[in-house]
């Protein structure tokens, strides 16, 4: 999620002071993804310095201060808008992370670590369908979010659960292969013997 883009976005309504966007940021998002309001004059100060957003007096600071989005903070949210995110590299899962290395540490239950995982968004996914139908029906930024997050959480489920499968199918290992102990080298022939 670009914290710095929704903020350019809530400008692009009109100007705003800090404390605003990040009350009308956690609106929007259903409150989902609860925002620092130090990360968002943070955020602001960076779109200033980039010329993205301008203040209305420069000598203000904090809430009585207020921000409106340039020209070329227009362009850079279209421009974010149209660009499809890179889906070139599947991004580090940590999930799928822990799953792999599970496969590897000794005395670790591969399939219980699967099971653990499940349930917890099993879980997180009943908890964002009663945040959904306690949500208002014609808030419709909250309705994408939440459907936007059991989506995906559904689809690591039914990962979790194809991994498992996977996992089961395996091959056992085999016993543990003792190594031979190194052949003795031939004991030369002492020479006096050896003519005897």
């Amino acid at each position: 999620m670009s914290v710095r883009h929704a903020l350019l976005a809530l400008l692009a309504e009109g100007p705003k002071f800090g404390l605003q966007l990040r009350q009308e940021f956690e609106e929007r998002t259903g409150e989902v993804w609860p925002l620092n309001v130090g990360q968002v004059y943070t955020t602001l100060q960076r779109l200033e310095r980039d010329g993205l957003v301008e203040s209305d007096d420069a000598q203000a600071e904090g809430s009585q201060k207020g921000f409106r989005i340039t020209s070329g903070g227009d362009r850079e949210l279209v421009s974010w808008l149209r660009t499809p995110p890179d889906a070139k590299l599947p991004p580090r899962d940590e999930l799928v992370i822990k799953v792999l290395v599970a496969l590897t540490v000794p005395d670790v239950d591969v399939h219980e670590v699967v099971q653990v995982h499940r349930r917890h968004l099993v879980e997180a996914m009943q908890r964002y369908t009663r945040l959904k139908a306690d949500a208002p029906e014609h808030d419709v930024g909250v309705g994408l979010v939440v459907d936007a997050e059991l989506f995906r959480l559904e689809a690591v489920v039914r990962w979790l659960d194809a991994a498992d499968t996977r996992l089961r199918r395996r091959p056992a290992p085999g016993p543990a292969r003792t190594p031979a102990p190194p052949a003795a080298a031939p004991q030369a022939a002492r020479p006096a013997e050896a003519r005897r």
